[in-house]
């Protein structure tokens, strides 16, 4: 193990402790706070009464999600992501956006648009996959109150979804990175899984030489048992 990236005593192939928290929002439909290791988010849905004009008169509703970082979610005060063509916000909007539309069956939400938020509270690495585990959560916590009020007969959440990153450093692959392993990582991806094992995307590659196949299906394989398992562990804590 490279000696100045030690892991506090967990293994290579282990995620940072997890906390999970749903329906922490007064005013949104769905809600929950996620924290991992020392990257923590908060996610709220919102549901709108009308969709984009490309689903008009389509028969099912919309999602769409929304990323940002607080100012001092980082040690050093970032400014507020006022310019809307942040290219890493949109690639990480349109990778939430993908993921959760895979997990949930829109039928039920016709001429509805559901819009999910996922704000960065404190970033140590891993703020993306924090921010789908924080996503899917407020989705479940949303997707609970409709069944429970008796709005929707059961849940429309039909695939849940978890995501953890995987790193390669000096020939290790390990899970979970955090900003400094991050920094370290000759080869990353970020893995996005259903509980059952099943690939919905792998974002990442090689940072410097290229990573040879053999090791990217490692990586891979890993992040796909990583995911579920962090997935799992959610899902205890949110009922």
């Amino acid at each position: 193990m490279t000696g100045a990236l030690t892991r506090a005593g967990r293994g290579l192939l282990e995620a940072r402790p997890l906390t999970a928290e749903r329906g922490v929002s007064r005013y949104a439909e769905g809600s929950a706070r996620v924290r991992l290791g020392h990257t923590e988010v908060l996610a709220t849905v919102s549901v709108e009464h009308k969709v984009p004009a490309h689903m008009r008169g389509q028969k099912e509703g919309w999602l769409m999600a929304e990323y940002s970082m607080l100012p001092r979610s980082t040690r050093e005060r970032m400014n507020r992501e006022r310019n809307l063509q942040n290219g890493r916000r949109h690639e990480i909007q349109r990778l939430l956006g993908r993921t959760f539309r895979s997990a949930l069956d829109l039928g039920p939400f016709r001429g509805q648009t559901l819009i999910v938020d996922c704000d960065v509270i404190e970033a140590d690495g891993g703020t993306r996959v924090t921010s789908i585990l924080a996503g899917y959560a407020a989705l479940h916590d949303l997707c609970g109150r409709l069944v429970a009020g008796g709005t929707l007969r059961v849940s429309p959440l039909v695939h849940p979804v978890g995501a953890i990153s995987v790193g390669l450093i000096g020939g290790e692959i390990r899970l979970d990175l955090d900003a400094a392993e991050d920094a370290a990582a000759s080869a990353d991806l970020n893995v996005v899984a259903t509980a059952g094992g099943l690939l919905l995307e792998a974002q990442g590659g090689a940072e410097g030489s290229p990573l040879d196949p053999e090791t990217y299906i490692e990586m891979l394989r890993a992040g796909l048992s990583g995911a579920a398992l962090l997935l799992a562990e959610m899902r205890q804590q949110i009922g």
